[in-house]
């Protein structure tokens, strides 16, 4: 492939505006604040998995807190009924002595459901803070959260503002560039790293960044001025400027 050497060194400005590019993507898509961002996400559900817990344990206890509070009111309510039956005097001796027995029982058995209720109430009472707890990791996690997605939109929307600014030139280079010689710089960049064409500087190859022996150094000193060169160990077109000590 020929093509003028203005053109071939005009390659050099489109790879340098590609290469900016490219850092600028690369900046943009790895941002601290990402990782950032993935462990804030961790956490989140950590946070969430603990609320949830908690959540759950309050719904158990605030169930089991009605059932001993409904087993206690079962048995007031029956002591009641007895009482108020012996307080009438009616029935015989028998009826009354067996009444005042199961009113000791019911005392007694009311007594160890209002332990098992005072019990529960206080389980409860540390079920809501640690509830309470719960809900606050988790407002504190998402308020870094959403400081984080904030910090990360910013900082994205400067790169992208930079990315704009440092490829606007790009279309009018193209534009200006010998298609073929475009066609060739694009296949190389896509499969050489981002790199489709390098300066030969003092007789290295900035793409692969080694010395070219002296054989080929001959060899480029032969080719005519306007032949498109590719370095022998990267394949990049190699483009030469009055740095390339020939």
């Amino acid at each position: 492939m020929k093509a003028d050497p203005r053109d071939q060194q005009r390659l050099l400005d489109l790879q340098q505006i590609d290469t900016i590019a490219a850092q600028l993507e690369r900046q943009r898509s790895h941002l601290p604040v990402l990782a950032k961002l993935d462990e804030l996400a961790q956490a989140r559900m950590h946070a969430q998995d603990a609320v949830v817990t908690a959540e759950t344990e309050q719904g158990d206890l605030e169930r089991e807190l009605a059932k001993a509070e409904a087993d206690v009111q079962l048995v007031r309510d029956r002591a009641a009924r007895d009482q108020a039956h012996l307080d009438s005097g009616k029935g015989t001796a028998k009826e009354l002595t067996s009444l005042q027995h199961e009113l000791a029982s019911l005392t007694r058995r009311q007594a160890d459901l209002e332990e098992i209720e005072i019990e529960v109430m206080e389980r409860l009472e540390t079920a809501e803070a640690a509830l309470t707890q719960a809900r606050s990791t988790l407002a504190a996690v998402d308020a870094d959260v959403a400081a984080a997605i904030a910090e990360r939109d910013e900082q994205a929307a400067d790169l992208t503002g930079r990315l704009a600014e440092a490829t606007a030139p790009r279309a009018t280079v193209v534009g200006e560039l010998p298609a073929d010689l475009v066609a060739l710089y694009e296949k190389l960049r896509a499969s050489h790293g981002g790199t489709g064409a390098a300066m030969l500087h003092a007789r290295r190859c900035l793409g692969c960044q080694l010395e070219l022996n002296n054989a080929d150094i001959a060899r480029i000193r032969a080719a005519a001025p306007d032949e498109v060169l590719r370095c022998e160990e990267c394949s990049r077109i190699l483009v030469r400027t009055a740095e390339s000590g020939l």
